[in-house]
């Protein structure tokens, strides 16, 4: 990487006497930059070219000025001027609108299906089943199947993990728990044996669902620890319960919430799964090998929340999460890795934050190094960039192109990130217009294995249920789904007109005090 020509961007903010920020003069500089931070093995594993200074971000490139149409805030006034095409966020929220997604299913509330109308009827009479304390929460699609998990978050959840046929017979077809009721727990007679509190889920390419059960009920309460966090998967073609791992206990620590899946497979070797699950309360990773049936706790600091990011002001409510490492994204399993025998890059955040990291996954897949040489490779962890003020995510998956989705809970919007370019502002898009109501709280999102890949989003109005009330006469939770090229089309991630965007103009609004 010695030699490499980067712009390196010197901002000047004016001010008028009164404080109004009046332009920014950006001047683009060249500088050679001797990147040596890495042992040559690590730069390779990071897969650098993409991470952070992409291929495609050369000598012609970082030349290549765009005019910039800069507006006085105070004063309304266009101010010109010129800078590097890589530098300023592009203001693509208006871009694409809602009516690029399909509502799938809608609910007022869930509803379950029984065997038999007295089988709910008792469920119901006995507060086993307590229709308003049900909400959806994560979300995958497989084939013909959507699947949907309902964490036990208060009483009365009959089951936290179920399916729904698609396409879809209703608009608001009631839950079948999956793989069958026998496989859920009852709180009252408990069995830590089945599920009892699934949050989240991960369909690998072998046709296998992986879920993590975190064991805990009443989280919104005091949270009650009735069994231990478990990893288990089914074989989605015979419906088969085929792992349950229990987490071992020096991997649990006090309050530790698994609350996020992901699978991790190469080169179609389904026995040598790798498996990665958030603890996103006492910040930690475990990584799971399903061929050595054995698990261990990986740690570092940029997996803990940022305080200043943990304010929410959402739907009217003030609430403070602390959460950290939560959502996670694989880069694509090309076949430039498989020729390379370089490993793929885990993308991550956490909840309570602006920022995304990335790490090689041959580091995490290393028992070796965990817990002893935690520090030794801590450096290894990469910020690569911030989604700016409000950026908080849940959720995020990269699409077969490379692009990844991310949610924005904050602006009840999904972003996307191209990552065959540097991660910075300029190349972040949000996808929906800023004032539609169908997308409120997205909390999940994955994109599907078919041939011509879909993004489905899992909207829920989390705030409210947990510190307010929902009118159950009105519309709370959606399933939407788009085309991943349908709703990336036009925008800074469309991998189709990649041409274009390098000649794009670029528009941005400063406010008082801003720097960028």
């Amino acid at each position: 990487m010695r030699g490499k020509i980067i712009p390196r961007l010197q901002l000047l903010c004016l001010y008028l006497l009164c404080g109004n920020l009046i332009g920014i003069i950006a001047v683009a500089t060249e500088e050679s930059a001797n990147y040596k931070k890495y042992p040559g093995n690590i730069k390779r594993n990071l897969h650098l070219s993409s991470l952070i200074f992409s291929n495609s971000f050369d000598h012609t490139r970082s030349t290549n000025y765009t005019h910039l149409k800069l507006k006085n805030v105070s004063q309304g006034e266009d101010i010109e001027s010129f800078v590097g095409n890589v530098v300023f966020e592009q203001l693509l929220s208006n871009r694409n609108s809602i009516a690029d997604f399909q509502i799938v299913n809608e609910w007022k509330y869930l509803d379950f299906e029984y065997p038999t109308y007295e089988h709910r009827q008792q469920a119901i009479a006995s507060r086993h089943f307590i229709p308003e304390n049900n909400l959806p929460l994560g979300i995958d699609v497989y084939d013909q199947r959507i699947f949907i998990t309902t964490p036990r978050w208060k009483d009365g959840v009959p089951a936290s993990l179920g399916y729904l046929p698609y396409p879809p017979n209703e608009r608001s077809p009631a839950i079948r728990p999956y793989p069958d009721w026998n496989a859920h727990s009852n709180v009252q007679q408990l069995d830590c044996s089945k599920l009892i509190s699934v949050y989240r889920t991960s369909i690998d390419s072998c046709g296998r669902l992986w879920a993590i059960d975190s064991g805990i009920v009443n989280a919104t309460v005091k949270l009650n620890q009735i069994c231990a966090p478990k990893i288990v998967a089914f074989d989605l073609n015979t419906n088969k319960w085929i792992v349950r791992f229990n987490l071992p206990q020096e991997q649990i620590k006090e309050d530790s919430l698994h609350s996020n899946i992901l699978t991790d497979i190469r080169n179609g070797q389904c026995d040598d799964a790798y498996v990665y699950v958030t603890d996103v309360w006492r910040f930690g990773l475990v990584v799971y090998s399903l061929a050595k049936n054995r698990s261990w706790r990986v740690t570092n600091y940029n997996f803990s929340p940022n305080p200043i990011a943990s304010d929410f002001n959402i739907y009217g409510l003030n609430f403070q999460w602390l959460d950290g490492v939560f959502g996670m994204s694989l880069s694509v399993n090309d076949q430039e890795l498989k020729n390379t025998g370089s490993g793929r890059i885990l993308y991550f955040h956490p909840m309570a934050s602006f920022k995304e990291f990335a790490v090689s996954t041959e580091l995490l897949r290393d028992e070796s190094l965990w817990p002893s040489n935690s520090q030794d490779v801590a450096k290894y962890f990469i910020e690569l960039g911030d989604r700016g003020y409000l950026g908080q995510s849940s959720a995020s998956h990269i699409a077969r192109n490379g692009v990844m989705f991310y949610t924005q809970v904050h602006r009840d919007n999904i972003g996307c990130w191209n990552t065959a370019n540097p991660y910075m502002r300029a190349n972040l898009a949000m996808l929906l217009s800023e004032h539609q109501q169908l997308l409120q709280f997205p909390n999940d999102l994955k994109i599907d294995q078919a041939p011509e890949q879909s993004l489905w989003v899992m909207s829920n109005r989390l705030p409210i249920y947990l510190y307010g009330q929902l009118n159950y006469s009105d519309i709370n939770f959606r399933i939407l789904r788009s085309g991943v090229n349908d709703i990336t089309r036009g925008s800074v991630c469309d991998t189709n007109t990649q041409a274009v965007h390098l000649k794009m103009p670029v528009t941005v609004q400063l406010h008082e005090g801003e720097c960028y």
